[in-house]
């Protein structure tokens, strides 16, 4: 038989494990500051492929090992990439157009600029054309590539070495800084 005291004892304890539960709230807002304040991300994808579409129809698909979710940030919210990223975009029916390949990625999402780093390569495979540099901004809105750093433009009949570029994201219409290398040109 329980006696007076084991019943009392019990009623304590379910007590307080009750008044635990009923005092725990569940405010995100208060877990997203948290992470932010410590410069922690709110998400984290391991192995993530994203594939975008427009109109039911495939235009690109991002694959990384990791991917880590900043958008808790007040001021400048932002996706990192620290160990790599590879974007594909597709144009003609669903064939590679242009693949972008870094290091290191950051994409600002309220300005749509992205940060690539490290072994930086643009293939444009419908032109053969290639570009590699240490470092690019890419401008997702206007379609645009810029690069204060070394590049090599591999085109079919050119290559182009300098410091400085700037192109369409396909790397049509470029404009080529302190160049130097071999150019293939036509008069008209």
């Amino acid at each position: 038989m329980y006696s007076k005291i084991q019943i009392l004892k019990e009623s304590i304890v379910v007590f307080l494990i009750t008044a635990m539960l009923f005092s725990c709230s569940n405010n995100t807002q208060k877990v997203r500051d948290f992470l932010a304040d410590q410069n922690l991300p709110i998400g984290t994808a391991k192995d993530a492929i994203h594939i975008y579409k427009d109109s039911g129809r495939v235009t690109s698909k991002l694959i990384t090992s990791v991917m880590l979710d900043f958008s808790n940030r007040k001021v400048h919210p932002y996706s990192e990439f620290p160990s790599g990223i590879k974007i594909i975009n597709f144009e003609n029916k669903g064939m590679d157009s242009v693949t972008i390949i870094g290091d290191y990625a950051r994409s600002y999402a309220k300005t749509s600029i992205s940060e690539i780093k490290g072994n930086v390569v643009v293939i444009n495979h419908t032109e053969k054309s290639r570009l590699e540099t240490e470092q690019l901004f890419w401008d997702e809105k206007t379609k645009y590539f810029v690069s204060e750093k070394a590049f090599k433009l591999t085109k079919q009949n050119d290559t182009i070495i300098g410091v400085g570029f700037e192109s369409k994201d396909d790397l049509t219409k470029h404009l080529a800084k302190k160049t130097t290398g071999k150019l293939e040109t036509t008069e008209n």
